[in-house]
C-alpha cells in the first residue's frame, strides 16, 4: 500500500497544472514571464484567477495524497515518503520532461496534512513578509526557513521535523535564480510590471 500510494503521489504531483492551465489560455506558460509553471508566474501572466486556480491545484497535489495515506493508517515514515514523493512530481515531473516549479505551494499542502496548526503558523509568516516586501520569493524562502523550527517548536516528530528540513532545502535551492535577482535588485514585486 505504501508502494503504491507513493508512485501514485509522484504522479499526481507530476500533473502540471500551471502548464494546463496556460495552454488552455493559449500561452506556453514556459515561455512566458519567469517562465516557472507556478502559481505565481501564471498570476502575472495570464491573470489572478488562473494563478488563483493553479495555486489551488498545486496545494491539493500535496495535500491530496497524504491526507490519504494518513486516513490508511500507514506509518509517519510512509506518509512522509507520500508527501516527498508528491512534492518531487511537482519539481520534477514526468509529464514535463521532469522540468517542473518550485513545489511551494505542494509543499504547504503536503505540510498542512501532516502539521495543520504549525502550517497556519508558516501561511502568517509568508503572509507578513509579502504584506512588507511585496516579494513572492522572499516569502517564499522566508516560509521555508521558518518550517523546520515551527514544526520542531509544535513537537512533531522527528520524521515530519526531516520531511520540512527537506522541503525547506528543496524550495531554497529551486530560488537561487531568484536570490541572484534580489541581490541584483531586478526580482519583481507584487503589482509592478
Amino acid at each position: 500500500m505504501a508502494i503504491l500510494m507513493t508512485i501514485f503521489s509522484y504522479l499526481l504531483g507530476s500533473i502540471p497544472t500551471g502548464y494546463i492551465v496556460g495552454t488552455l489560455a493559449g500561452i506556453d506558460i514556459r515561455k512566458v514571464g519567469s517562465g516557472n509553471v507556478g502559481a505565481t508566474n501564471v498570476a502575472r501572466t495570464v491573470g489572478k484567477t488562473k494563478g488563483l486556480l493553479t495555486l489551488t491545484a498545486d496545494v491539493a497535489k500535496g495535500f491530496i495524497p497524504v491526507f490519504v495515506a494518513l486516513r490508511f493508517g500507514l506509518s509517519y515514515t510512509a506518509v512522509a515518503s507520500v508527501g516527498v514523493a508528491a512534492f518531487l512530481g511537482h519539481l520534477y515531473p514526468v509529464f514535463l520532461k521532469f522540468q517542473g516549479g518550485k513545489g511551494v505551494a505542494t509543499a504547504l499542502g503536503v505540510l498542512l496534512a501532516l502539521a495543520p496548526m504549525a502550517t497556519l503558523v508558516l501561511v502568517a509568516v509568508y503572509g507578513v513578509v509579502v504584506f512588507f516586501s511585496r516579494i513572492a520569493s522572499v516569502s517564499s524562502i522566508a516560509a521555508a526557513v521558518a518550517a523546520p523550527i515551527t514544526l520542531w517548536s509544535f513537537s512533531y516528530s522527528p520524521t515530519i521535523v526531516a520531511v520540512s528540513v527537506f522541503l525547506a532545502v528543496m524550495i531554497i535551492l529551486r530560488h537561487r535564480g531568484n536570490i541572484r535577482r534580489l541581490l541584483d535588485g531586478t526580482e519583481p514585486r507584487f503589482g509592478a510590471h
